[in-house]
C-alpha cells in the first residue's frame, strides 16, 4: 500500500485535560490476524516531554493509541503504521479534572503521592473479578466503593477459579471456547486447579469485547478517586491461562499495557501468589518486568504478589513491597521489618479478610481486621482489606464485589482522616516505650528537638487495655492530647498539658492518643 500522511487534527480545536487520555482511532485492515500482523506507534511531543507509546488492534477494523499528557500545553503527535499509512495532527492540554491529581509515585522513600504531590494515603480492598461479574452485581459494588473510604482496590485480568468463585465469568480474554464447567463441585474444583483439557482458545486473537469493559471499569474508578491494582496473572485457573508459552505471554502484556498504560490510576500486579505457579519462573517474571519497565512510559505503580515466599523486593524495577501475611498470627507486626529490609514503601495487600468461611484466611472479626489495619499505619505500612461473609447467594465481596456485610469497613474513613492530619508525608515507627505501637512524621534526615522530643505522635494501644497512661516529652513545651476510640470512631479533646501528666483511657480495647507539641502543623479533619 502506497505511504502517505493524513491529518488527524479537528482544526487544532483538540483538547485533553491533564492527566487524561488523548486516544486518536484509525482505520485499518481486518484480514489475517492484526494482533500479530499489524503494529501502531506514536510519538507525542510537547515543550516538556516527548513519549513513545504502542497501539493497539480493537476488533472491527479499528486500531487505537492512547497518551496521558503529563502536562499542560500544546502537543504534537507523529504515528506510524505497518499498513501503509502515517498521521500527525496536534492538541491542547488543558488544567486536569476536578479533583485528579496524575498518577501515584514513590515519595518520602516509604509513602506515596500523586503527581502533582498531594499525599496518597492506600486504603485498599481485594477484589479478584468484581469486573466480570453481571451487570447488576457490578453497579452494586460501584455504589458499594462510593460509599466507601477504599482508594484502592485489586483485581484480575483474567478469571478465577476457585472455591465459591465457580461460575463462568462473564468473557474471556481470548476468541474460544472454555472447559464444561458443569462437572464442578465444592469438592473437586481442585482437581481442575492448573488444568487444560477440554478448553479451545487461540491464544494469538484477543477478545477486545473483554479488554473494553475493563477499560470501562478502569475510567469509572478514576472517577471516583480509586486506583486500579491490576493482577496481570495468577494460579487460580482452568482456561490454561497460566500455562501459556513465552511468545503467548508476551504478546499478552505487550497488548495489555498498550491498552492499560494510559490510565492514570492504573497499578501493575504481575501477579497474585507469584510462588504459586509452577510453570513461571523467575526468570519468566524478570522479563514480564522488562516488558513494563520499557512499553509503559508513565511509569506505574509496579509490584508482584506472594503467597509463601516474598518475592525479592530490592529488585530495581520494584516500586513497593505488596505483601501476602506468611504467618498464622502475624501480619501487620511484619511493617517494620519490610521497611528496614526494603527501603520502600509497605503495601499489606492481604493481611487475611474479615469474614466467617472455613478458609483460615477468611474468618477475621470486624475488630481484628480494623486492628491490623491500625497496625499497619502506625508502623508506616498500608494496610490491605477483603470480606468473606458466607450468605446464601455465595457472592463473596473477596471475589465478587457487590455488597459489605461486614464492620471494619466502616471504620476505615476514621483511621484515613488521622493520616491526613500527620504533618509531612507519612508516619513512621518510632520506639518510644515497650509497649505501644507508636508512630511519629516520616522524616527525611531523622532528628529530634533539643528536648529529644519529636512534634507529633499517635500511638496504638491494639487489644491492649490499659486504664490511663503517663507521659513526660519536657517541662517546657505545651502538648496538644486527643484520645481516640478507633472502633466506636470517637475523638475526645483532653486539652493541653506540660511536664508530667495523665490521660485516661476507660480501659478499652482499640483506643490511640494524639499527642503533638504546640506549633505543630497538624491537620486536624
Amino acid at each position: 500500500m502506497e505511504n502517505f500522511k493524513e491529518k488527524m487534527q479537528k482544526s487544532g480545536m483538540d483538547t485533553c485535560n491533564r492527566w487524561g487520555i488523548y486516544e486518536v482511532a484509525l482505520d485499518g485492515p481486518k484480514e489475517g490476524n492484526p494482533f500479530t500482523e499489524q503494529r501502531v506507534t506514536g510519538t507525542f511531543h510537547s515543550i516538556n516531554e516527548t513519549v513513545s507509546c504502542d497501539g493497539f488492534y480493537d476488533g472491527d477494523g479499528i486500531y487505537r493509541i492512547r497518551f496521558m499528557p503529563s502536562f499542560e500545553g500544546e502537543y504534537t503527535y507523529q504515528i506510524q503504521t505497518t499498513f501503509g499509512k502515517e498521521y500527525e495532527g496536534h492538541f491542547t492540554v488543558i488544567k486536569p479534572k476536578e479533583n485528579a491529581h496524575g498518577p501515584v509515585r514513590v515519595a518520602n522513600t516509604y509513602h506515596m503521592a500523586y503527581e502533582d504531590g498531594t499525599p496518597y494515603y492506600s486504603i485498599g480492598t481485594t477484589c479478584y473479578v468484581w469486573e466480570l461479574q453481571s451487570d447488576e452485581l457490578i453497579e452494586q459494588t460501584f455504589d458499594t466503593l462510593k460509599n466507601s473510604a477504599f482508594n484502592k482496590i485489586r483485581f484480575c485480568i483474567f478469571p478465577k477459579h476457585y472455591d465459591y468463585n465457580l461460575r463462568e465469568p462473564r468473557s474471556y480474554p481470548y476468541e474460544g471456547t472454555p472447559m464444561d464447567s458443569s462437572v464442578l463441585t465444592p469438592e473437586n474444583f481442585w482437581d481442575y486447579t492448573g488444568k487444560t483439557e477440554g478448553n479451545h482458545w487461540d491464544f494469538t486473537r484477543f477478545n477486545p469485547k473483554h479488554f473494553q469493559h475493563i477499560e470501562n471499569c478502569i475510567r469509572r474508578l478514576g472517577e471516583l478517586g480509586i486506583e486500579a491494582d491490576l493482577i496481570m496473572m495468577h494460579p487460580y485457573d482452568r482456561w490454561g491461562f497460566s500455562q501459556m508459552t513465552k511468545e503467548q505471554d508476551d504478546l499478552y502484556w505487550n497488548y495489555a499495557v498498550a491498552r492499560f498504560s494510559a490510565f492514570a490510576n492504573v497499578w501493575w500486579s504481575l501477579a497474585n501468589e507469584y510462588d504459586l505457579m509452577p510453570h513461571k519462573a523467575i526468570q519468566d517474571w524478570e522479563r514480564y518486568a522488562s516488558i513494563l519497565c520499557e512499553k509503559d512510559p508513565y511509569h506505574h505503580m509496579r509490584s508482584i504478589h506472594n503467597c509463601v515466599s516474598l518475592y525479592d523486593f530490592s529488585r530495581p524495577w520494584i516500586t513497593h513491597c505488596s505483601v501476602q501475611r506468611t504467618d498464622l498470627y502475624k501480619s501487620s507486626e511484619i511493617t517494620n521489618e519490610l521497611r528496614e529490609r526494603y527501603h520502600k514503601p509497605v503495601v499489606l495487600d492481604e493481611i487475611a479478610y474479615e469474614g466467617d468461611i472455613q478458609h483460615g484466611w477468611g474468618n477475621l472479626t470486624g475488630e481484628e481486621m480494623l486492628r491490623r489495619f491500625w497496625e499497619a499505619a502506625c508502623r508506616g505500612g498500608y494496610p490491605g482489606h477483603g470480606e468473606t461473609y458466607l450468605n446464601k447467594e455465595n457472592i463473596l465481596w473477596w471475589s465478587h464485589g457487590g455488597i459489605l456485610h461486614g464492620e471494619s469497613h466502616k471504620r476505615f474513613g476514621f483511621l484515613l482522616d488521622r493520616l491526613k492530619e500527620t504533618p509531612g508525608l507519612g508516619l513512621m515507627p518510632y520506639s518510644r516505650t515497650w509497649d505501644e505501637v507508636c508512630a511519629v512524621p516520616q522524616e527525611i534526615t531523622p532528628g529530634e528537638a533539643e528536648c529529644g522530643c519529636k512534634e507529633y505522635y499517635l500511638i496504638y494501644y491494639s487489644f491492649m487495655r490499659p486504664t490511663f497512661r503517663e507521659f513526660h516529652f519536657d517541662d517546657k513545651s505545651s502538648w496538644h492530647v486527643r484520645v481516640l476510640d478507633t472502633w466506636n470512631m470517637t475523638i475526645e479533646d483532653r486539652g493541653r498539658f506540660q511536664g508530667k501528666f495523665k490521660v485516661t483511657l476507660q480501659a478499652k480495647p482499640y483506643m490511640a492518643v494524639q499527642i503533638w507539641r504546640e506549633g505543630a502543623e497538624v491537620h486536624l479533619k
